[in-house]
């Protein structure tokens, strides 16, 4: 009896057409927005609907940089998305160590503390938070838009849990060879840490680069806005109408790094999501 191939059982065959449907929800939208994108102003709506431009153009590119600084906005999000990511990087990795492996009273009760600000919505947050910028100064100032992205309950627990999983006898090697802690944690335990890093810092650096609320609110300074900020604002450019192939046109600008971030950290992504133990 000749055995079937893996991929021919019936059970394979709905999974691979499920995930292939499924692949296709996802995908259609992006193809839509960078076909809008390459519409002329006059093809955007027209019926019946077009994936393909008849006449495509990058006028709608033109457009966006000529009559809005963009080129700042870039900067400012990268500036932002890339320190407020080291920064939550340096932090997190150092909580979640400490979590993992000092010993002190109250260290479970405090962890459980810890995560519980993970149920409380950013909305009931946000008003303390601004009032404390605020008196701090870094109002309109950069300050104001990294710090705060620079603490996560999220990344201290993504952290904590692959720390906890490294033989501690590597650490007591270490300490045997006269090394304290600070040159153990970053000499021995941050160079096994690439896989859980790398996670931690696609995350962050997405959702600080996706960011509106916040630098929305701290912020009303043009040369300090961000890309959320800026797309909001392009609804403005022309009063009393969207000009859709220009919002598209945005937003292709503020997907294309995300795009790039991920594919080139997505195979260590996989590797800390795996060795952080979140899978289960």
């Amino acid at each position: 009896m000749v055995r079937r191939p893996a991929w021919l059982r019936p059970g394979t065959i709905f999974l691979l057409i499920a995930l292939g449907i499924g692949a296709l929800f996802m995908v259609v939208p992006f193809v839509w927005m960078v076909s809008t994108s390459l519409k002329p102003s006059n093809q955007v709506l027209s019926l019946p609907p077009q994936m393909i431009p008849e006449s495509p153009t990058i006028a709608a590119y033109q457009n966006i940089f000529n009559r809005f600084p963009m080129a700042r906005v870039l900067g400012n999000s990268a500036l932002v998305a890339s320190s407020s990511t080291l920064g939550q990087l340096l932090l997190c990795s150092m909580a979640g160590y400490a979590f993992a492996r000092f010993r002190f009273r109250g260290r479970e009760a405090l962890f459980l503390l810890y995560l519980m600000t993970l149920m409380i919505p950013f909305a009931v947050t946000i008003i303390p938070l601004f009032i404390i910028i605020v008196n701090l100064g870094w109002a309109n100032s950069y300050a104001g838009l990294i710090v705060p992205g620079m603490f996560s309950a999220f990344g201290t627990f993504l952290m904590r849990q692959f720390f906890q999983s490294i033989p501690r006898e590597l650490e007591e090697a270490a300490t045997i060879d006269g090394a304290g802690t600070i040159r153990t944690f970053f000499t021995i335990i941050v160079p096994l840490s690439g896989a859980p890093l790398a996670t931690l810092g696609l995350l962050s650096f997405m959702g600080s680069w996706n960011n509106f609320l916040w630098p929305m609110l701290i912020t009303n300074d043009r040369h300090l806005m961000t890309l959320p900020v800026a797309l909001q604002a392009l609804q403005g450019i022309y009063p009393g109408q969207n000009q859709w192939n220009l919002l598209m046109a945005g937003s292709v600008v503020a997907v294309i790094p995300i795009m790039i971030v991920f594919l080139f950290a997505q195979r260590w992504f996989i590797e800390g999501v795996a060795s952080s133990g979140l899978k289960g």
